[in-house]
């Protein structure tokens, strides 16, 4: 699934699913612009891709500030031109007792995980448009589905982002642009192991009885991404290891 001469953003990617979406889409030959606020971790990717022989740029950004995403976008289209891939991965989760969730938390936690995919559409849509092809991509979460105990603030920002998806798939379907969603389930990243749960235990509840891995859902992302997704938009590939089936 080439994607040689395709530009893309994944947010977020210095560490866990951001990082492996890069690596991946790197490898189907797009050019990445990793965006993170750990630079650290973002170089870290960047090195990765280009000592496999892939390009990409390392970019530290705010990925819930409008004029550092700008800022972004300026310097990416400089090095290599229009941006045609988006993927919105960036996002935090903490687990708070809802009648105790501040208004800074519920704030930040909804500015983060729907304010700034908003944000980034807005700037490359108009890239996508004059291509007359585009891939938006929003990583949302099984908690969607699920709900989450201690967890509101998180799951209204990731089902806020469901909609967003669906709403500008429709609005973008005749235009070449698709916007799909992947939601996670129980996959190994930094974030997961520092939940307040046993991970190894909870896995053997799982149909596939083990948790994911980041490559899991990169897989998936690489596919959405591709031309073999043309006809797909408003869609929603669960990647859970069975845990809901739902198509929310």
């Amino acid at each position: 699934m080439s994607l040689k001469g395709k530009v893309a953003i994944v947010t977020g990617a210095g560490s866990g699913i951001g990082r492996a979406i890069a690596v991946r889409l790197a490898r189907d030959e797009a050019a990445i612009a990793v965006l993170d606020l750990n630079g650290d971790g973002a170089a870290e990717t960047v090195k990765l891709i280009t000592d496999a022989g892939g390009k990409a740029m390392a970019l530290v950004a705010d990925c819930a500030n409008e004029k550092a995403i700008k800022e972004a976008a300026t310097k990416i289209r400089a090095e290599w031109g229009p941006i045609t891939i988006l993927v919105n991965n960036a996002g935090i989760a903490t687990f708070v007792p809802y009648m105790d969730i501040s208004e800074e938390v519920w704030d930040r936690t909804i500015a983060i995980n729907l304010k700034g995919p908003h944000l980034f559409c807005r700037e490359v849509i108009p890239d996508m448009l004059a291509a007359g092809w585009g891939r938006i991509i929003n990583i949302t979460s099984s908690s969607v589905q699920s709900g989450s105990v201690a967890q509101a603030h998180y799951v209204s920002s990731k089902g806020g982002l469901l909609g967003l998806t669906k709403a500008l798939a429709l609005e973008y379907a005749p235009t070449g642009i698709t916007v799909n969603m992947v939601p996670p389930g129980f996959i190994d990243t930094p974030m997961l192991r520092g939940a307040p749960i046993d991970a190894e235990a909870f896995a053997k509840t799982l149909p596939m009885k083990r948790i994911g891995q980041p490559e899991d859902i990169a897989a998936a992302c690489a596919y959405l991404a591709s031309e073999e997704a043309n006809y797909m938009t408003g869609q929603t590939i669960s990647t859970n290891g069975g845990r809901y089936m739902g198509s929310a």
